[in-house]
C-alpha cells in the first residue's frame, strides 16, 4: 500500500487520518502542536518533525489545515513539503482554500513532476469521525484514480469536478447553500415562535415538503435544543466566507443572498460566539425580535 502522510490533525483532520490508517495504510503525520500528533502515534502511526520530513516518507501526501496562507506555508515554505518531494508523488489537499491558491500550488507541483488534487471536504466532523464526508476533487483525472481508494476511507460521496481548482470553487458553491439555508431556517423558526406556533411542529411539517433539507432536519432539531456546540466553528465558517467573496470579486459576480452572511457572522463574532456553530444565528434573531 502507499504510504500516506498527514498534515493538520484538528477537529476534523484527527478523524480523518484515522479513518485511513484504520483502512490499512502506513501513515505519517504532522502537526503544529505535538499532543495532536502523539494521539495517532499511540494507534501507531509514524511522527514526523516537519513537512518536509512528511514529505520524504510518504508516497502521497495530505494537508488539511485552516487557510490559504497555512496550506502555502506547508508546501511552499522554506522547511516545506516541495522540499523533500520526489517525481511521481500525489498531493492532496483537503482543506478550504482560495480556488487561486490550489491552482498556484498545482502550478508549482507540477514543475517537479507531482501530481495534486483540491479536494475540499463537507460533513461536518460527524462525518470526519463516520469517513462519511462528501469530498469534492479538483485536479487531473488520473490522480483523481489513483487518490480514489485513499478518498473512500474517509468519504462516500467523491466527485471530480474538474480541473484544478475545481474542487474549491464547488466548496465555496456548498458554503453559500449551507449558510443561506441555516439563515432560511433560522428565521423560519424565529416567525413560528413570534407567532405562536410550536417551532417543533412547523419544522416536522416543513420537513414533509420542498423545504426538507439535511440543515432543516439536522439543524433544525439543535436549534430547538439550544445545542451550538461545533461541527464546524462560526469563525472558521466566516474564514470561508472569505473565500467565497474574494472569488465573487475575481469574477465580479453580484450574489446578492451571499452578500449578507458576513454581516450576520460579524455580528455573532461581536458576541463572542466565534467558537460556537453558525447554527447559533437563531440566537441573534431571537435577541433582535424579543424572543429571548
Amino acid at each position: 500500500m502507499e504510504r500516506i502522510g498527514f498534515i493538520g490533525l484538528g477537529i476534523m483532520g484527527q478523524p480523518m487520518a484515522h479513518n485511513i490508517m484504520q483502512a490499512g495504510y502506513p501513515l505519517v503525520v504532522y502537526n503544529r502542536s505535538r499532543p495532536a500528533m502523539e494521539i495517532l502515534g499511540a494507534a501507531g502511526a509514524t511522527l514526523a518533525e516537519s513537512p518536509k520530513a512528511i514529505a520524504e516518507q510518504s508516497d502521497v501526501m495530505i494537508t488539511c489545515v485552516s487557510d490559504s496562507p497555512d496550506v502555502e506555508a506547508v508546501v511552499l515554505g522554506s522547511n516545506g513539503l516541495i522540499k523533500g518531494v520526489q517525481s511521481g508523488m500525489l498531493y492532496i489537499d483537503m482543506s478550504t482554500i482560495a480556488p487561486a491558491t490550489s491552482r498556484q500550488i498545482y502550478t508549482a507541483l507540477q514543475a517537479k513532476g507531482v501530481d495534486a488534487l483540491d479536494a475540499p471536504v463537507s460533513g461536518g466532523d460527524i462525518g470526519a469521525q463516520q469517513g462519511t464526508l462528501s469530498i469534492m476533487v479538483g485536479g487531473e483525472a488520473a490522480a483523481f484514480q489513483r487518490a480514489l481508494p485513499i478518498l473512500q476511507t474517509m468519504g462516500k460521496n467523491i466527485v471530480h469536478v474538474g480541473d484544478a481548482g475545481a474542487g474549491q470553487v464547488t466548496k465555496a458553491c456548498n458554503q453559500i447553500v449551507v449558510a443561506l439555508t441555516v439563515q432560511a431556517v433560522a428565521e423560519a423558526l424565529t416567525l413560528a415562535k413570534k407567532s405562536g406556533v410550536d417551532p417543533a411542529k412547523v419544522r416536522e411539517a416543513l420537513l414533509g415538503g420542498f423545504a426538507q433539507s439535511r440543515v432543516l432536519d439536522v439543524h433544525g432539531q439543535r436549534m430547538l435544543d439550544g445545542n451550538f456546540q461545533p461541527g464546524f466553528k462560526l469563525n472558521l465558517f466566516r474564514k470561508d466566507i472569505n473565500i467565497v467573496l474574494q472569488t465573487l470579486r475575481e469574477l465580479q459576480l453580484p450574489l446578492f443572498g451571499t452578500s449578507q452572511v458576513p454581516a450576520l457572522m460579524d455580528a455573532l463574532l461581536a458576541q463572542g460566539k466565534g467558537d460556537l456553530d453558525y447554527i447559533s444565528l437563531v440566537t441573534l434573531y431571537e435577541s433582535l425580535t424579543g424572543l429571548e
